[in-house]
């Protein structure tokens, strides 16, 4: 098992994060086994597209919300990392209200 379990959506409220928000938070690792995405699919040419991150944050971003760890964005960052073998991947991390 790659991740702790594969969603579709978010539980958690609608975050007020820009991207100058999220660049603020420092990124730290993650294991893979303790996300849970919030979204079932990957449109594979994100995957393979060898600067995926030109445009955006080099970090994928997650929302703790009532101790779980959910992967809000780099859904292909993770699964890159899981077909190098690693079992962490780089994050910024969010804390959510509960």
């Amino acid at each position: 098992m790659i991740f702790k379990r594969v969603g579709d959506g978010r539980p958690y409220p609608a975050l007020e994060l820009g991207s100058r928000d999220w660049a603020a938070l420092p990124p730290r690792p993650v294991r893979l086994d303790e996300l849970i995405t919030t979204k079932a699919t990957l449109h594979l040419a994100a995957l393979l597209d060898d600067d995926s991150s030109m445009m955006g944050d080099l970090f994928a971003h997650v929302v703790q919300w009532r101790g779980e760890l959910y992967l809000e964005d780099g859904l292909h960052r993770a699964l890159r990392a899981a077909l190098q073998q690693r079992l962490v991947l780089h994050a910024r991390v969010h804390v959510a209200g509960s």
